[in-house]
């Protein structure tokens, strides 16, 4: 579904992440773990073509995607929700669940199932479908931010940190939500909340300093190795 072949990303003289390769198999939930400043956030960015590599390739799907703009990216169904949620506050709920499937051209009978299934996803959602999003709670959002997301149904989605800023039992219901689209296509997951990620994944990746120092199956990797990681010790 997913490699990510020697990548590196930099700001300037600073790498952010540094020769990556990792693969990423149909179906599976990963999490990306790390302390800030691991990278994973611009990794994240490179594979939805937000930001541009400095060297390494990217495939998704069977096909190489490194040259390509984040619209084309979505329509081939690769989909970001970003850290800081992102929403179009003036416009509605319904505006901004639309505007997501606008990329990948899903009208009419597709559009009416996305949105079904978001608001079905998301029950909050519906009960405040023609508010102004920017009037929503910030867990709200968040979920607005999501279903944004999963409305180009896309094969790949891509989590950046959905817990930042929640209170714990909001995120919990967040998280809850996205346990229900385990299986039925594949995400990576960036989440500061260890056992969050370790709850709902069953592949971890470990960055440290924009080096991939750990990878495999949820149990194979120690939680001490994990500790390692966010306290800068690898």
């Amino acid at each position: 579904m997913l490699r990510v072949q020697n990548l590196t990303v930099a700001y300037g003289s600073i790498k952010a992440v540094k020769d990556l390769s990792l693969e990423l198999e149909p179906g599976s939930f990963a999490a990306l773990l790390g302390r800030n400043g691991a990278g994973k956030t611009s990794l994240l960015k490179a594979i939805a073509g937000l930001v541009p590599p400095q060297r390494g390739r990217i495939f998704f799907d069977g096909q190489e995607i490194t040259s390509l703009p984040p619209w084309e990216r979505v329509r081939l169904g690769l989909s970001l929700v970003p850290e800081g949620r992102r929403i179009f506050a003036p416009l509605s709920v319904y505006e901004n669940l639309k505007l997501g499937a606008f990329a990948t051209n899903h009208h009419g009978k597709k559009t009416k199932e996305s949105l079904d299934y978001v608001l079905d996803l998301f029950p909050a959602l519906k009960e405040r479908l023609y508010l102004p999003a920017g009037a929503l709670s910030g867990g709200e959002q968040q979920m607005l931010a999501v279903a944004r997301a999963l409305m180009s149904q896309p094969k790949l989605l891509l989590l950046d940190e959905p817990s930042m800023g929640l209170a714990p039992k909001v995120a919990a219901k967040i998280f809850d939500s996205l346990s229900k689209v385990k299986g039925y296509l594949t995400v990576l997951l960036v989440e500061q909340n260890i056992s969050r990620g370790l709850k709902l994944a069953d592949k971890l990746f470990v960055l440290d300093s924009g080096c991939l120092v750990r990878q495999g199956l949820t149990h194979e990797i120690s939680l001490e190795a994990i500790e390692e990681a966010y306290l800068g010790r690898l």
